[in-house]
């Protein structure tokens, strides 16, 4: 009888053969500056633990003394049982943090997009979209029903073009954008999106992953950034960078959310986050709205590390942001430098197509407010006497 699954022999033997696979690093340790890879002790340049937020104390204990009082899951969808006084207080909690209407969470970022997207816009409407958007807007666009127009990353004028269009063919529609995109630093133009989206009577929506914590006054976002309060439909992030825990919250148009927690896909059919990540994201929002001491330290580490890293030569991209992208083109280069990286005691990871475009393989460094300036200055010894003996690869144009 013939194995129905050798196509996937096929297709992983292509991938090793490639230098496309993925041989995922398992820690063995906390999350923070310094992990544990395989019983080695490596600076942590891979993690989206933006603030050092993902092993603080007051978050750990947090989650405990949660349990202690609620015990551990809600074993409940959030419309039937398993709403707690936590997620009601993490709600109202990030409805001031974001300076909006309204807040509802969900299981993750990715959830947030699947639930809000589909909730929002349906067959015979539109959705323009950055052609570079995370993957959990594709799917969650793909899963609406809507027609999907792309337009040029990031480019206002080729926005409007595609708007215009599309005009007359569609009831609704939505336009969204990443805020920060993950791969290349860089952040929307969203005031500009935003204009041209009130001139045709667009819904807006931002995925702000990247940005919560990150961007803005004290790390409220992209929104927040360009002075856009009101003006933006919904903020949809993730608790699972910055902020350290898990789990994706949607903010903004009271309305919205209204209508989310009634048709609101994962809302209403996937059990509710837990107790300890719901107490622990509750402890996050405090410590942003004390100080933005971890903010501040957080950009000042990035324009650090980002300026000596142009001074040794590296391309680093377009970013503007504390993500890091170390052009070097060739994908098998990049996970060469990836390696030897790690073996100097550096763990920053390689990434290739389909995660980026082919020719635009990278190294990311993703840098945290918990590295010390030793941390930085290591790892930029590294570069340095690594990208040497590698020559530096191909410039990214």
């Amino acid at each position: 009888m013939t194995d129905k699954l050798t196509w996937i022999d096929d297709e992983i033997a292509n991938l090793k053969e490639t230098g496309f696979y993925n041989t995922i690093p398992t820690m063995n340790s906390p999350q923070g500056a310094k992990v544990d890879i395989n019983g080695k002790k490596v600076l942590n340049f891979s993690a989206n633990n933006y603030l050092g937020l993902a092993n603080h104390p007051r978050l750990v204990q947090a989650a405990k003394d949660a349990m202690d009082k609620f015990g551990l899951g809600p074993s409940a969808v959030r419309s039937i049982a398993g709403t707690m006084s936590l997620h009601v207080e993490l709600e109202r909690r990030m409805a001031e943090f974001k300076r909006v209407e309204a807040a509802i969470t969900f299981q993750s970022g990715f959830t947030a997009n699947g639930a809000t997207i589909p909730a929002l816009v349906g067959k015979g409407d539109a959705i323009f979209s950055d052609e570079l958007n995370h993957a959990s807007i594709i799917d969650g666009s793909r899963l609406s029903g809507a027609k999907i127009h792309r337009f040029a990353h990031a480019d206002v004028d080729d926005f409007e073009r595609v708007v215009k269009e599309a005009e007359g063919t569609y009831n609704k529609g939505l336009m969204i954008t990443d805020g920060v995109f993950s791969m290349d630093g860089d952040y929307a133009p969203l005031d500009k999106l935003v204009e041209v989206s009130e001139k045709y009577g667009l819904m807006t929506a931002v995925d702000d992953a990247h940005g919560e914590g990150v961007m803005g006054n004290g790390g409220r976002g992209i929104v927040d950034h360009f002075g856009l309060h009101g003006k933006v439909d919904v903020e949809i992030g993730t608790f699972s960078k910055a902020f350290g825990v898990v789990g994706g919250v949607v903010a903004g148009n009271a309305r919205i959310i209204e209508w989310l927690r009634q048709r609101g896909r994962p809302f209403l059919f996937s059990s509710a986050v837990t107790v300890p990540d719901v107490a622990a994201c509750i402890a996050a929002v405090d410590l942003l709205e004390e100080s933005s001491e971890l903010v501040d330290r957080l950009w000042s580490n990035a324009r650090f590390f980002q300026e000596e890293m142009r001074k040794l030569g590296f391309n680093t991209g377009v970013t503007q942001t504390p993500i890091t992208p170390v052009m070097l083109g060739d994908v098998q280069l990049a996970r060469q430098f990836s390696r030897e990286l790690l073996e100097e005691g550096i763990f920053a990871g390689a990434l290739g197509f389909p995660t980026v475009p082919r020719g635009k393989a990278r190294i990311r460094v993703m840098i945290s407010a918990a590295h010390s300036q030793d941390d930085l200055e290591q790892a930029l010894d590294a570069f340095d006497r690594i990208g040497k003996k590698l020559g530096k690869g191909i410039p990214a144009e």
